[in-house]
């Protein structure tokens, strides 16, 4: 399960509303290789749940994520910042090892098969 602060929630509501997009509209969460650590996080805004996603529920807002990253970050929180330096989305994912400095990349924790 992917969550979010109420922080983040605000912030998601917000952009939602700035740009008139439709009031079911949610998040879509996933990753892809690359970054300085292996993995990058990818965020954007959607309202269509596909046949390989997982659809989950926080703070009211929809969060999609795609079954392949679900490994990869499940129980992740995601959080807003709104510090002047690093103002922006902020994941706290337990299944990672190492973030880049700016948390953008992670390098995943060996998978325990025991």
């Amino acid at each position: 399960m992917i969550t979010l602060t109420e922080k983040a929630a605000n912030e998601i509501r917000k952009v939602v509303a700035e740009n008139n997009l439709p009031a079911e509209t949610g998040i879509r969460v996933g990753i892809k290789g690359g970054g300085c650590a292996g993995f990058t996080y990818v965020f954007d805004f959607d309202d269509q749940v596909g046949e390989f996603d997982e659809c989950y529920e926080s703070q009211d807002l929809k969060v999609i994520v795609d079954k392949k990253s679900l490994i990869y970050i499940d129980g992740t929180e995601i959080d807003f910042n709104t510090g002047l330096t690093d103002r922006g989305f902020k994941f706290q994912n337990p299944k990672a090892d190492a973030a880049c400095g700016c948390g953008t990349s992670f390098t995943p924790k060996a998978p325990s098969f025991g």
